[in-house]
C-alpha cells in the first residue's frame, strides 16, 4: 500500500511539473506563463523548445512588454548554446532596437563576452576577436558604474588587453631577432602607449634600449633602460639588459621617462 501512495505522489508531482506546457499546448497561458515557461526549458537546456517558446512571445504578442524580454532571451538562448555569432548579432539587434533598455549593462556585457568566447588564447594567431571584445566593453566602467557585472568585465578586459599586447610584444620580438632594430622601436613603443600596464612591459623596455643603442640613440637608450631599472629593478628584463648592453643600466634614475 506504501508502494502505491508513493508511486500515486510520484505520478502527482509529474502532472504539477508538465501543467504549464500543457496549459501552452491549449494555448491558454498568459504571456507571462509562456515567457517563464521559455525560461524553464532555458535552464534545464531544452535549448529548441526554449527557442519556440520565446519567438511564439516575439510574433504573435509585439505589443507585449514580455515581447522585448523574449527577443533578448533568444539572445541568451543561443549564448547558451555556444552559437557565438547567432548570439552576437542578437545582442547587437537588442542593443539598436532598444538602446536605452534597463538591462543594456548586461547586453553589452553579453556582446563582449560573445566576441571573447569566439576569440583565440594563443596571442600569436589572429586576434579580431580579443579586439572586438575589448572594443565593445571600452568606457564600460564609466556608462555602468554600478552594474553587477562590471568586476568581471574589468577582469576580461585585463586579460584581453595583455593577450594583444602580447601579440604586438611577438612581432616586436620577431623584428629583434631578425636585427632590424628600427622596427622594434616602432612595434613596442607603439605597444607601450597603447597597452602601459601590460605584463610584457619590463622586456619591452629592455629591447627598446638594445634596439635605440644599436641604431645610435645613446640618449633615448639610456632613458628606456633608466625607466626599466626603476619601474621593474627585479625582474628577467633587467637582467636580460646586463647581458647584452651592460653600460646603459648606468644610466642615471633621474632620466627615466616614457621612451
Amino acid at each position: 500500500m506504501r508502494l502505491v501512495r508513493v508511486a500515486f505522489a510520484a505520478i502527482l508531482l509529474s502532472l504539477a511539473a508538465a501543467a504549464p506546457e500543457v496549459q501552452a499546448a491549449r494555448g491558454d497561458v498568459t504571456v507571462e506563463e509562456q515567457y517563464d515557461l521559455g525560461l524553464r526549458y532555458l535552464k534545464r537546456g531544452y535549448y529548441v523548445k526554449a527557442l519556440e517558446q520565446f519567438n511564439k512571445i516575439r510574433n504573435y504578442h509585439r505589443d507585449d512588454p514580455y515581447a522585448v524580454k523574449a527577443e533578448l532571451a533568444i539572445a541568451d538562448v543561443y549564448f547558451e548554446q555556444a552559437e557565438w555569432d547567432q548570439a552576437r548579432v542578437a545582442y547587437e539587434e537588442f542593443m539598436r532596437l532598444h538602446p536605452r533598455h534597463e538591462d543594456i549593462d548586461y547586453v553589452v556585457y553579453r556582446l563582449g563576452l560573445t566576441s571573447l568566447k569566439k576569440s583565440t588564447k594563443v596571442a600569436a594567431r589572429d586576434q579580431t576577436w580579443t579586439r572586438h571584445a575589448v572594443t565593445t566593453w571600452a568606457g564600460y566602467e564609466s556608462r555602468f558604474a554600478s552594474s553587477e557585472h562590471l568586476e568581471e568585465v574589468q577582469e576580461l578586459l585585463v586579460e584581453a588587453k595583455d593577450r594583444l599586447a602580447h601579440k604586438e610584444f611577438l612581432i616586436g620580438e620577431f623584428y629583434f631577432r631578425r636585427k632590424a632594430y628600427n622596427a622594434v622601436i616602432s612595434r613596442m613603443e607603439g605597444m607601450l602607449r597603447t597597452y602601459p600596464d601590460c605584463s610584457d612591459v619590463p622586456m619591452a623596455l629592455a629591447m627598446l634600449a638594445v634596439s635605440y643603442k644599436r641604431v645610435g640613440d645613446e640618449t633615448t637608450a639610456g632613458m628606456a633602460a633608466a625607466r626599466l631599472s626603476a619601474d621593474h629593478p627585479d625582474s628577467r628584463a633587467v637582467r636580460w639588459l646586463r647581458l647584452r648592453e651592460p653600460t646603459l643600466l648606468a644610466a642615471p634614475a633621474a632620466e627615466a621617462a616614457a621612451p
